[in-house]
């Protein structure tokens, strides 16, 4: 009863178009990227750089940018990331291509650079999946677009609702163009809206495996030759 309970709370705010966050303004927020160079940002050189005032990650089909895993460029720069928080950022993406900007994320170890695993704020370009919430090497996906979702102390996602489809979502996000991302994240609840708009809801119950804090970094994904540009960072303690 507890849930339903929690699941027809989260369904109405989302339908009223809310979030159980309070709306925020620019006020507060903290710029995470200078709009020049990679200063606060590491990452394969091969791979990133800044173009146009935008953090840009670059693959190709041969050569030192061939991706043979996923790679990230991590944000280990001067601002201390909150436990909670609300971060904007604007993205856009080739057709094909495969991104996100991870949050409460850790570093992989071992021989091989600039991996990471974590919950994830996924975009694609053909924005099939985008607006998801994706655990990268870490449960797969967690919510999928146009449902509020928990994962419970089984470690395994459970759908609580369904509050749009998810065509009809994927309809606000321009492909090959820019989108305005935000993630909030508060407690055990996380939010992914583009352009406006709720894409997904995670509730993580999950007291032995969820994560409560940890780094931020954006995904250039193996494969097809791709190109992922963000910009516009910012972030806001909850």
């Amino acid at each position: 009863m507890k849930r339903v309970l929690l699941s027809a709370l989260l369904l109405s705010c989302v339908l009223a178009g809310r979030t159980l966050v309070p709306a925020q303004e620019e006020d507060g927020f903290i710029p995470l990227f200078n709009g020049t160079d990679l200063a606060g940002w590491t990452g394969n050189p091969a791979v990133w750089s800044v173009e146009e005032g935008a953090l840009t990650g670059k693959t190709a089909e041969e050569g030192p940018a061939k991706l043979e895993y996923n790679t990230f460029l991590i944000y280990d720069g001067d601002v201390a990331i909150p436990d909670n928080f609300i971060l904007r950022f604007d993205i856009r993406l080739s057709n094909p291509g495969n991104s996100g900007m991870q949050y409460r994320s850790w570093v992989l170890e071992g021989d091989k650079p600039y991996r990471v695993s974590g919950y994830q704020a996924d975009f694609d370009g053909a924005a099939t999946y985008s607006g998801i919430n994706f655990g990268e090497g870490f449960r797969g996906i967690i919510a999928e677009r146009g449902t509020i979702s928990e994962v419970g102390n089984d470690h395994e996602p459970h759908l609580l609702a369904r509050f749009a489809e998810s065509d009809e979502l994927k309809s606000v996000i321009k492909i090959e163009d820019w989108n305005a991302y935000e993630v909030i994240v508060h407690d055990n609840l996380m939010i992914h809206k583009i352009n406006g708009r709720v894409m997904s809801v995670l509730l993580d119950s999950d007291r032995e495996m969820r994560r409560t804090s940890g780094i931020l970094a954006i995904q250039a994904h193996a494969g097809p030759a791709m190109k992922v540009q963000v910009k516009n960072v910012r972030i806001k303690a909850e």
